[in-house]
């Protein structure tokens, strides 16, 4: 039996290819929001899910990316984000409402993953400077009945955004060109330029509410890197450190990409003693069995604080 990604994918694919005035990630847009308006639909079975209509858009991106994007434009692996969308949803349990943040949203694949995690619960906020990713997640999130606001900006630059519970990233990596607003940031070095990873931590920090929390995928290298010393001092000085989750290599092309999650919390008033900081490494994805150990694992922590 065909599943409903497989017709989403295929419907979008189809108009796309067929499309030969536009781009295909532009004839994805056109193809989203014709199935928006009902002028044209896929065929899909009985119940759709929205992790179903996700992945389905994913895997038309995934293959217009390949075609046309540019190499820092990579969407977050699935397995990570639902890594990250249990995650998240497991420290926001006990809230009835949630306001999320991606100050790096791309096409707004892992925004989505989260958001499907979570339930109806979620109103977030999506902050990228590629118009036409922020097209093409807008477009996603209509199809999807996820609320979330967009903001096209460099998202270093001042955000016009209230405090939230809940900031998610997959950290852009490199360094920051304008060392002039960079200058506004704790860490921007005494010589050379910023890291924009180490900037969108600081700048997230900046828009977390008192004991809200950031989840980010970082480079495994982050802590140990030449301007790790700033890290570590604004990191000791404005966050908490709540856990550092090393991914498994098999997950990247070399050691030279393999990331880990990290999760930070903002201090609140009234918080007392030096919370634990969960330090472990995901087994290998494709055993089960292995996996399902380490979700309870993380479970258990997070009823544990």
């Amino acid at each position: 039996m065909v599943t409903n990604t497989e017709h989403i994918f295929k419907f979008l694919d189809e108009f796309a290819t067929s499309n030969k005035e536009n781009l295909y990630l532009e004839s994805i847009i056109e193809a989203c929001n014709q199935w928006l308006s009902g002028e044209v639909m896929p065929r899909l079975n009985a119940s759709v899910t929205k992790e179903e209509i996700r992945r389905g858009i994913q895997l038309a991106v995934l293959k217009g990316m390949k075609e046309h994007a540019q190499p820092n434009h990579q969407m977050t692996p699935d397995a990570i984000g639902m890594l990250i969308g249990h995650f998240a949803s497991r420290l926001m349990d006990k809230k009835d409402q949630v306001t999320l943040l991606d100050p790096a949203a791309g096409t707004g694949n892992l925004l989505f993953t989260v958001m499907n995690a979570m339930g109806e619960k979620t109103v977030a906020t999506s902050v990228e400077i590629d118009e036409l990713l922020v097209r093409l997640s807008a477009v996603s999130s209509n199809l999807l009945e996820q609320p979330v606001q967009f903001f096209v900006q460099d998202a270093l630059r001042p955000l016009m955004v209230d405090p939230v519970d809940l900031v998610v990233c997959d950290l852009p990596v490199g360094f920051y060109p304008d060392d002039d607003n960079a200058l506004n940031f704790e860490m921007m070095p005494a010589e050379g330029h910023a890291y924009s990873h180490h900037l969108f931590i600081e700048q997230s920090m900046n828009h977390l509410k008192g004991g809200g929390y950031g989840i980010f995928l970082v480079p495994a290298s982050l802590f140990e890197s030449d301007q790790s010393s700033l890290l570590h001092r604004y990191v000791k000085k404005n966050a908490l450190v709540r856990a550092v989750i090393q991914l498994p290599e098999s997950l990247f092309r070399s050691t030279v990409h393999e990331k880990s999650i990290l999760v930070l919390q903002k201090p609140e008033a009234n918080m007392k003693g030096t919370p634990d900081v969960l330090l472990t490494k995901v087994p290998t994805m494709s055993d089960k069995h292995a996996m399902a150990s380490f979700l309870r694992k993380i479970d258990e922590w997070v009823d544990e604080q």
